[in-house]
């Protein structure tokens, strides 16, 4: 049986095979984008902090969309309304944390740690209690990325942050859902970002001193365009093309994709030892998808 944890990532339609292989190129360009937006924002956040980067971004994300969708708050109910309310805060909580985590621990390492998140979503979904075993080599795979005979290989609290944010990528897969069920078309995201946009806004003004730098003005709008914008276009046309599994699959190389942007565009270096942590996750996550599959 199709997992519906997983659905909440993907899609739960049919797969459309004829197109296969141009949605499977754009599901990976759309997470080649959240990666790169990811490693292009480390220089703005030098400048101006991660709180006001995230502000900014969030800001910015929720003009545009809010132009083009133009949401009318005035045919949902009062409690459809809060779940975007709910979904803007975890949106907010989860950017603000995953930047200060990337500030302190590599980009890829990060995307690692976050993924127990969705995997954790998706084991404790599954209808047979066995598939949990695929959270051990994501467990495996994380503690090889932290620590080593000598101790801890990366920043203690960059970790606790990393963890931390996979519990928002959680909560923000929950909500998602569920806005996704009471909003048509891109309403509810809009909504959602214009709430996440207004909780980010008083960590964003004081850490620029109430002000409202123009490079950051600027810098922002172009991180808005790179994600979530762009990547959420080339998710939404790739998931009428492929099968929840397959997107799934595809997912799991996030991690890997982190480890490349953050080696080619911040020069990160990772162990051998962090590099066979980073593919038991990768592993894990496959592993747990592939197992939804009907036999």
């Amino acid at each position: 049986m199709q997992n519906d944890a997983w659905s909440t990532i993907a899609t739960t339609g049919s797969p459309s095979a004829p197109q296969t292989g141009l949605a499977a190129f754009m599901a990976l360009g759309a997470m080649i984008v959240v990666q790169v937006g990811a490693a292009l924002a480390q220089p703005t956040m030098a400048a101006y902090g991660p709180f006001a980067t995230t502000w900014g971004r969030l800001a910015w994300a929720a003009i545009i969309l809010g132009v083009i969708v133009r949401p009318d708050i005035r045919s949902y109910r009062s409690r459809d309304l809060l779940l975007t309310a709910a979904l803007g805060a975890t949106i907010a909580t989860m950017t603000l944390i995953f930047f200060v985590a990337i500030m302190r621990v590599p980009l890829g390492l990060v995307v690692a740690i976050e993924f127990l998140g969705p995997l954790s979503v998706a084991a404790f979904g599954f209808a047979r209690s066995w598939r949990l075993i695929w959270l051990a080599p994501a467990l495996g795979g994380v503690l090889l990325l932290a620590l080593s005979r000598q101790g801890w290989t990366i920043d203690v609290l960059g970790f606790c942050f990393a963890l931390l944010a996979g519990l928002g990528w959680a909560a923000y897969i929950v909500l998602n859902k569920q806005v996704g069920r009471a909003f048509r078309g891109l309403d509810g995201l809009a909504l959602s970002f214009i709430a996440a946009a207004v909780i980010a806004t008083p960590f964003g003004l004081v850490e620029t001193g109430f002000t409202l730098p123009a490079g950051l003005a600027l810098e922002t709008m172009g991180l808005a365009i790179l994600t979530p914008l762009v990547p959420f276009i080339l998710e939404m046309m790739a998931l009428r093309r492929l099968s929840q599994a397959s997107f799934g699959i595809l997912m799991s190389l996030e991690p890997a994709l982190g480890a490349l942007a953050g080696y080619l565009i911040l020069h990160d270096q990772l162990s051998l030892q962090q590099i066979i942590g980073i593919a038991c996750v990768i592993c894990a996550g496959t592993g747990a998808v592939a197992s939804t599959r009907e036999h």
